[in-house]
């Protein structure tokens, strides 16, 4: 028979392996992560499988809580109110107007922006120190602006009117940039401001009236959702045209200058894995990209009647055929 000591002991081993047993036992904390997408879910899809790459699988220690606009800007407000007040442990979005929006709503969840011009738009401090509840990446539009209409010109010697889309839902410093480069090469540049989908085919038919011989579409996520329709008119309208990314080209576009997104996406997933695991926003400085790329279109310049130079060819990081 068991004594009352050895008794007394085995009960309290008992209970004192209990609690550990049941914090054991219990199951890992799902990370919510909300995402405010403009209407670009390829390069969110991009940002996903990267996360996943770093441990967070859907279901089991993460789960998302996505707004789409749909490439719709008067959605994006309603959106980002709604998101915040969802109360996710940190939001990722990407461009000037979901981020400004976002920005209006909460001053405390995470954010982790991929944004063309993170200082200028108001959204940091600075690059070094962010400040507040925002950081991410950051990937230098207000210069490639006025890069893009050079590496326009270079293609097409002897342009002397060029039109130029601006996306009117919120105020960029890109258009300053480019109309700066426009001075210098001795170009007219014919701005035209577009706040819908609707407005495209009109602007398309005034560009070609008023003389436009080539065409720079100004980075916009707004743009870039509706990028197919943009590439068809300006192929229909015989303007030859320059964009901010591959995608344009991929979609039958001509000439694309910039950075590379879907690498930024991927990058942003690394900021999330930080906060997450208890960083500070505030304490990640804003980054900017490290590749660039020139991608040409030569099914489309055939198309178009253009012989691209040979300065253009062999800078190009990509030439589709």
């Amino acid at each position: 028979m068991m004594d009352r000591r050895a008794f007394i002991g085995m009960v309290g081993r008992s209970i004192l392996a209990a609690p550990i047993a049941a914090r054991a036992q219990q199951p890992a904390k799902i990370a919510r992560v909300g995402i405010l997408d403009a209407g670009v879910p390829h390069l969110f899809a991009a940002f996903r499988e990267a996360l996943r790459a770093l441990g967070y699988i859907e279901g089991q220690n993460v789960a998302f809580d996505l707004r789409s606009a749909g490439g719709r800007p008067d959605q994006i407000p309603i959106l980002a109110r709604e998101l915040v007040r969802a109360n996710p442990d940190v939001i990722v979005s990407a461009a000037t107007l979901p981020l400004q929006s976002l920005k209006r709503e909460t001053s405390t969840i995470p954010i982790v922006a991929v944004v063309g011009d993170a200082v200028a738009s108001g959204l940091v401090v600075s690059l070094s120190r962010p400040g507040g509840n925002l950081t991410g990446l950051s990937f230098l539009n207000t210069e490639l602006s006025g890069k893009r209409l050079e590496v326009l010109l270079e293609a097409l010697p002897g342009l002397r009117r060029v039109a130029m889309l601006n996306d009117s839902n919120t105020s960029q410093p890109y258009v300053g940039a480019t109309e700066a480069a426009a001075r210098q090469v001795r170009v007219q540049l014919l701005r035209f401001d577009i706040r819908n989908a609707d407005d495209l085919e009109r602007v398309f038919l005034m560009a070609k009236r008023d003389g436009a011989e080539a065409l720079t579409v100004l980075a916009s996520a707004f743009f870039n959702a509706n990028r197919k329709q943009i590439v068809d008119l300006a192929a229909r309208s015989r303007l030859p045209a320059i964009y901010e990314s591959r995608e344009y080209a991929e979609a039958g576009g001509l000439l694309t200058y910039g950075q590379d997104l879907t690498d930024l996406f991927r990058r942003a997933a690394t900021y999330v894995d930080k906060i997450l695991k208890g960083t500070k926003p505030a304490d990640l400085p804003v980054e900017q990209p490290t590749k660039f790329e020139l991608v040409v279109n030569l099914k489309t310049a055939k198309a178009l009647g253009l012989a691209i130079p040979q300065s253009i060819l062999v800078r190009a990081d990509e030439v589709i055929q």
